[in-house]
């Protein structure tokens, strides 16, 4: 076990050594502040002519000014990039693009950065020595309708909602369609949300809502004649949904030493950040996130806050806020290809299996590998290097979605997909981890996932009435493909307000270690080792506070728990600290209400 003692940020993010910094100030460019007109051309033209008189030993800044500036569509950067844990449709339409560009700073004064239909306002691709600052994204019309419950006849099974005043719609065939500028859609589902503290409805997850059958009342207010639902009472808000995610606020793409501080994101489709294949990222003050307590707004991304995939190095948070989103604040993973087939002793086919994850690499030559049987997640001892790795492809278009992988070391020969399912786990693109002075509130799904063999440290956060779970620990080979083992992470000095107020997977206490084994009773080792969890604060107002399975060394010492009566209890697992197939635990000097508590 590596010692998080000897965990140091050595992240250098300051620009490689150069002749000079210079400054380009936009409005030089005509690129002014609160006009209304589309930038998006011009300011791909102007981000051009910057990088073709920028020399390799030079770096720049990019000055916005404060206020107002609209992206549009039109005229707009058509690429094809495949993300991970989004759609893959292509192309994608860019707002901003920084590619093959490095020692470069995008700097705003609290800026707005404007977008307006479906867009995906930032990509950072390949670039190195990359800061952004102080510059907020956002659209004009979200993907996302928030509506109000008027009034709720639980017995004829109707409700009245009223819509945002930014809403529109359309109402056909007795169907409403959120409309936008350029696209159209009929939310399918919803999260719900208390008026007063923007906390998500008790025991409510992910509901039904009521988008067909419906007619208008008087403008912005429309009947739903077939929607039940006793938990929504008038004043509800409800932020209501597709599944889409087709782009994130923000796409770092193969990039090293990137840099984000005082960014946020108000809304994107997608994700807030997604990075992946990409070394050192570094964020203070970011945030996905309302625009103060005045927003009238309840919801922020239609997925995670953010996300990271296949990344190396070190990502650092702190002093985040993410709040309202529609999944996680944080996930940091990587991808299990599936062996589908071994041609010789060093030689396999893997694959892609999710359909939101494939289309990018994943591995290179002198990476290093390992093997897990997917059905128990237990590994195979020996560790092996690529020598050579091809994408398979029927088409030079297609994306990648197999690889033919030669490893440097004959494989055992029980390392074969014809008997057991097997995942092939990238070890060299895995992170360490510094997530601290964060704070994650009314959410839905879960606060924080860590997935990375690496030292991670998780202190000094809120956690405020996430839905889920605050804190998972997963890893699965079956469903997902998201690798991998936590080997290394202390949770310390965290708060716990009232999580868990709604079911979603893996969600079995406060904090959940729960990788995804179909078959637990044949696994022989265990997933996860070397957990510490100290001197936190748990308020709840339910029974579990910790579930852990398959683990080799699980502290759980000095934490505070308060109970409280603002939620009835209603979690299905009824004990505070439930263990399965775990060994090397030390679960001591913790407090419930201010007296000893052993559950042991």
């Amino acid at each position: 076990m590596i010692s998080l003692v000897l965990l140091t940020i050595s992240i250098n993010f300051s620009l490689t050594a150069q002749n000079s910094t210079k400054t380009y100030k936009l409005t030089d460019y005509g690129i002014k502040p609160n006009t209304g007109q589309n930038i998006t051309p011009l300011l791909t033209s102007v981000l051009e002519k910057i990088k073709g008189k920028t020399s390799a030993m030079e770096g720049v800044v990019i000055q916005f000014e404060k206020g107002r500036y609209d992206f549009y569509p039109e005229g707009a950067l058509k690429r094809t990039y495949y993300i991970s844990n989004h759609d893959q449709d292509n192309p994608k339409t860019v707002g901003i693009e920084i590619e093959h560009f490095n020692n470069v700073t995008l700097k705003g004064k609290g800026t707005d950065l404007m977008f307006h239909g479906r867009m995906l306002p930032l990509a950072l691709i390949e670039s190195s020595n990359v800061k952004i600052q102080d510059l907020n994204i956002d659209f004009e019309r979200p993907q996302i309708a928030q509506v109000k419950i008027i009034s709720n006849d639980t017995i004829s099974g109707s409700i009245v909602f009223e819509t945002a005043p930014w809403v529109k719609y359309k109402i056909k065939d007795s169907t409403f369609y959120n409309t936008g500028e350029g696209w159209e859609m009929q939310p399918t589902s919803g999260i719900a949300f208390e008026n007063a503290t923007k906390h998500i409805i008790f025991n409510s997850g992910d509901i039904r809502v009521g988008t067909k059958g419906v007619s208008e009342l008087s403008a912005g207010k429309i009947i739903a004649h077939h929607w039940k639902n006793k938990k929504l009472i008038p004043g509800t808000v409800i932020a209501m949904r597709s599944w889409h995610r087709p782009a994130p606020g923000i796409f770092v793409h193969k990039g090293k030493n990137i840099r984000f501080e005082n960014v946020k994101v108000h809304y994107a489709e997608g994700m807030g950040l997604l990075a992946q294949l990409t070394e050192n990222i570094y964020m203070d003050g970011f945030g996905v996130c309302l625009r103060g307590k005045n927003d009238p707004r309840y919801f922020t991304t239609q997925a995670d806050a953010t996300h990271f995939s296949g990344c190396k190095g070190e990502i650092v948070s702190k002093n985040g806020l993410y709040e309202g989103m529609m999944d996680d604040a944080i996930n940091i993973h990587g991808t299990y290809l599936k062996m589908i087939k071994k041609l010789d002793d060093r030689t396999v086919i893997g694959k892609y299996m999710h359909e939101q994850s494939y289309g990018f690499d994943w591995g290179n030559i002198q990476d290093t590998v390992q093997f897990i049987k997917s059905k128990t997640m237990d590994l195979w001892d020996a560790k092996n290097t690529i020598v050579s790795i091809t994408p398979i492809k029927s088409n030079s278009n297609d994306p990648i979605k197999e690889f033919r992988i030669e490893f440097a070391k004959a494989l055992n020969p029980e390392v074969d997909p014809s008997k057991t399912d097997i995942g092939i786990e990238n070890l060299s693109w895995t992170p360490s981890v510094i997530f601290t002075g964060n704070t994650i509130r009314n959410n839905r799904a879960r606060g924080a996932l860590f997935s990375t063999p690496k030292p991670t440290l998780v202190a000094n956060n809120l956690f405020d009435h996430t839905s889920g779970c605050a804190i998972l620990l997963c890893g699965d080979s079956n469903g997902w493909y998201e690798t991998g083992s936590c080997r290394d992470i202390t949770i310390r000095n965290n708060k716990f307000i009232n999580a868990l107020t709604s079911m979603y997977q893996f969600t079995s206490a406060v904090i959940s270690i729960y990788p995804e084994i179909p078959d637990l009773a044949g696994q022989k080792n265990y997933f996860h080792s070397g957990i510490r969890i100290l001197d936190n604060q748990f308020e709840t107002f339910d029974k579990p506070i910790l579930y852990a399975k398959s683990v080799d060394g699980l502290i759980f010492k000095s934490n505070q728990i308060k109970t409280n009566k603002e939620y009835p209890a209603f979690h299905s697992n009824t004990k505070r600290i439930l263990l399965e197939r775990v060994t090397g635990t030390d679960i001591s000097n913790n407090q419930i209400d201010g007296k000893a508590f052993q559950p042991m």
